[in-house]
């Protein structure tokens, strides 16, 4: 299970980066342009909180059910602390995706309550290009020192 559970997290993370700049190109384009918030920007959004969402289920799934290097670090939480490949995993990576998480979901929540359309486009651009580069942070991006992991897993 945890093979496939961490495939699955591999490639989801690419719908999830697809649909954040397709928001975020629709959001700015929204702005420079002054136009209505369309369906079609609602339902992008909608998209990239889905793949957002269900991306943290699956990491959640692997960092509380089946990754053996969590349950070794939240065994010996301070000895993990020590390690930076135990503290990324135990620590960074989950805290940056959260923060990430809650940055898309606050922008969303934020636009919809806007008074303008184009102030609605702002307030997604702001808060999902902020909550994308906090993700794209908390990556294990190849050649990441000790934790770099490759971009396509099979």
């Amino acid at each position: 299970m945890y093979s496939a559970t961490l495939l699955l997290h591999s490639w989801l993370r690419w719908a999830v980066i697809l649909f954040g700049l397709i928001a975020i190109w629709r959001a700015i384009d929204g702005v420079r342009s002054r136009r209505a918030w369309l369906p079609g920007d609602d339902r992008v959004c909608k998209i990239f909180l889905g793949a957002l969402d269900l991306q943290m289920l699956v990491g959640l799934l692997l960092y509380f059910v089946f990754s053996p290097l969590t349950k070794a670090a939240l065994g010996d939480f301070a000895g993990a602390m020590k390690d930076p490949l135990m503290r990324f995993w135990a620590v960074e990576h989950v805290f940056g995706m959260l923060i990430g998480v809650a940055l898309a979901h606050a922008g969303m929540s934020r636009a919809r309550r806007a008074a303008t359309d184009t102030l609605r486009h702002r307030r997604v651009a702001i808060f999902f290009i902020l909550a994308l580069l906090i993700i794209l942070a908390s990556i294990p991006w190849p050649g990441r020192l000790l934790y770099g992991r490759p971009l396509f897993r099979w």
